[in-house]
C-alpha cells in the first residue's frame, strides 16, 4: 500500500515559493547557510522597496510635518550607555545541558503553551500563559515556571536545564586595528537613538515647529536567543521608525492619532482585516519610560505576532542624552519664550516582517481543473511587478511590438517583458510572483491596436488600445479592491 503523501504546512509552501520565485534565498547557502540568516532575491529587493516607499510616502511626502533622516550605524558607545542598551538590553536565556541548546526562556513556554492549545487543553494553555506573563522579568520565576511545567527540550527531549540568565543582544565590535575595551563599539539595536541624538542639529537646519517627526529607514542588528519563523525574526534586519516630537500635554491625542494611522496604513494596502488587531499594552507590559503602547499584530500560521509598535516614550530618550551628553536637547517655543523638553510617539516597523506579511497574506491556492493555481494576491502598489508583457508567438512582429509597448509602461510602473514558454504558463508565473495585470501582443494588435488586458484577480481579459494602457492601468489600481481568497468564498459559500 503507498504511503499517503505527508500534508504540507503554509510555511512549508510559502518558503518554497520564496526561494523558486526568487524572493528569499538562505544565505551562505553553498558552504551549509548561516543560521536564520537570509538573502533578498531580485523579486524580493523588488518587494522590500515598494512596502519602504509606501511606508516613505505615508510617514514623509504625504506630510508637512514629517522630515527624514540616515543617522550612522556605528555610534559611539556612549549612545548605548545612555539609553540603557548597554546595561538593560537583554532576553532570558536558558541552556539545555543535554543537546547544548539556546532558547529564550518566554518563547520556549510560549511554544509549550502553543502545543497545549492545539492538542484541546486550552484551559492549561491559557493558565500557563497567565503564569508566563506574571513571571516576565524575573529569571528565577521563568526557570521554576519550566521545572515545574515539566517542559521538554524540543532537540533532546530532556528537562536538564540550566538557570535563567540575562543575554544582551547587542553585537559588540571594534573600531580599528587594536581590539581593546578603548575601541569597543556596537552594531546598532534600534535605528531610534540616531534621531534622539540628531534632535538639535534638525532644529538648527530645518526650523521645525512643534509637533513634528523625524522618520529613518535603515539596518539593525540583534544578537537574538532564538531567532526564526523564516525571516519573521533574524539578527540582521531593517527597520522603518518615526519619532514624533510633541507638546507633553499633546502626546496622548497624538498617541491615539499614530495607533489608528498606522493599523489603517495596512488595511489600505490590501491586509486581511480579519488577520489583523491592534493590542494595547496591559501596564506591567509596558517599558519602564513608556507612558503606554499598542502593538499592530497580524494572524500568522504561528499565532498573533506584532508587526508594528507605536509607543508614548515620553521625554526619557532626550533627556537621558541631554544629561549624558551634557547638552541640552530641547524646542525653544518662542512665542512663550520657553524651553521645552519634547514628549515622543513612535510608530517602529519592521520592513523585513512587513514584507513577510504581504507574502503571507497574498498567498492562495484555487482548483484550476486538475492543478492548483498558486497566486499572490498583493496590492498593485506593493507587487514587485505592476505589468508583464507578452508576445503570443515569437513571430510575425509581436515580439518588436511587445518590446516597443513595455518600453512605453517602464517610466510609471514596474513592469516585465516575456517570450519564452506558452501564454498559458507565462500567466501562471506571474500569478505566483503577484502581477496584477498582464497584457499579450497578439495577431489583431498588428491589425488595430488592440491588446488583451488580464486581471490577476479575476483572470478576466479585455480589448483595450495599446496607447492607453496608461491610463487604463493608473485607473484601475486607484480602483483596486482586495478580492475574496479561494478559502473566503469557500465558506461564504458554505454558509448560504
Amino acid at each position: 500500500m503507498a504511503r499517503p503523501t505527508p500534508k504540507v504546512s503554509f510555511m512549508d509552501k510559502l518558503v518554497s515559493l520564496c526561494k523558486r520565485r526568487g524572493f528569499v534565498f538562505p544565505a551562505s547557502e553553498i558552504y551549509g547557510g548561516q543560521g536564520s540568516t537570509y538573502d533578498w532575491g531580485p523579486l524580493g529587493v523588488e518587494l522590500k522597496r515598494r512596502v519602504k516607499e509606501a511606508w516613505w510616502e505615508s510617514m514623509v511626502y504625504a506630510r508637512r510635518d514629517v522630515v527624514g533622516l540616515d543617522s550612522a550605524i556605528i555610534q559611539s558607545p556612549e549612545v548605548w550607555k545612555a539609553s540603557g542598551h548597554v546595561g538593560g538590553f537583554s532576553d532570558p536565556l536558558i541552556d539545555n545541558k543535554t543537546s547544548k541548546q539556546r532558547y529564550r526562556a518566554d518563547h520556549l513556554i510560549e511554544g509549550h503553551a502553543r502545543a497545549l492549545a492545539e492538542a484541546g487543553r486550552s484551559a492549561e494553555a491559557e493558565a500557563l500563559l497567565a503564569r508566563l506573563h506574571t513571571a516576565h522579568g524575573d529569571n528565577g520565576a521563568l526557570h521554576r515556571l519550566i521545572v515545574e511545567t515539566g517542559i521538554k527540550d524540543p532537540q533532546s527531549g530532556t528537562t536538564d536545564w540550566t538557570e535563567v540568565r540575562q543575554f544582551n543582544l547587542m553585537f559588540k565590535t571594534y573600531v580599528g586595528p587594536v581590539e581593546d575595551s578603548a575601541n569597543v563599539a556596537y552594531l546598532r539595536p534600534e535605528t531610534a537613538q540616531g534621531i534622539f541624538i540628531n534632535f538639535n542639529n534638525v532644529l538648527n537646519s530645518m526650523r521645525p515647529k512643534l509637533p513634528f517627526g523625524v522618520a529613518q529607514i535603515g539596518k539593525s542588528f540583534r544578537n537574538e536567543i532564538t531567532p526564526g519563523n523564516f525571516v519573521f525574526r533574524t539578527r540582521e534586519f531593517e527597520q522603518m521608525e518615526m519619532e514624533y516630537f510633541c507638546e507633553p500635554e499633546t502626546a496622548p491625542h497624538w498617541y491615539e492619532y499614530w495607533r489608528t494611522e498606522r493599523f489603517q496604513w495596512y488595511l489600505r494596502l490590501g491586509i486581511d482585516p480579519h488577520k489583523l488587531r491592534l493590542r494595547e499594552h496591559e501596564r506591567d507590559e509596558l517599558a519602564h519610560y513608556a507612558a503606554g503602547c499598542s502593538d499592530v499584530e497580524y494572524l500568522f500560521p504561528f499565532g498573533w505576532s506584532e508587526l508594528e509598535g507605536i509607543a508614548n516614550r515620553t521625554d526619557y530618550d532626550l533627556k537621558r542624552h541631554s544629561e549624558a551628553a551634557g547638552t541640552p536637547l530641547a524646542w525653544f517655543d518662542q512665542e512663550n519664550k520657553r524651553h521645552v523638553v519634547p514628549y515622543v510617539i513612535e510608530p517602529a516597523a519592521g520592513c523585513d516582517r512587513t514584507a513577510m506579511t504581504f507574502l503571507a497574506d497574498a498567498y492562495d491556492e484555487e482548483p484550476d481543473g486538475e492543478e492548483t493555481r498558486v497566486v499572490l494576491r498583493f496590492h498593485p502598489r506593493i507587487a514587485p511587478v505592476t505589468v508583464a508583457v507578452f508576445p503570443l508567438v515569437k513571430k510575425e512582429g509581436m515580439p518588436e511590438k511587445a518590446e516597443e509597448i513595455e518600453q512605453m509602461l517602464r517610466p510609471r510602473f514596474r513592469t516585465a517583458l516575456e517570450v519564452n514558454q506558452s501564454i498559458g504558463r507565462r500567466y501562471r508565473r506571474q500569478d505566483e510572483i503577484g502581477t496584477p495585470y498582464c497584457v499579450t501582443v497578439d495577431g489583431q494588435t498588428m491589425q488595430d491596436g488592440t491588446v488583451t488586458l488580464r486581471d490577476r484577480d479575476s483572470m478576466t481579459q479585455e480589448r483595450v488600445a495599446w496607447s492607453e494602457l496608461p491610463q487604463v492601468l493608473e485607473r484601475r489600481i486607484a480602483a483596486w479592491k482586495r478580492p475574496e481568497k479561494s478559502a473566503e468564498r469557500a465558506a461564504t459559500a458554505a454558509s448560504a
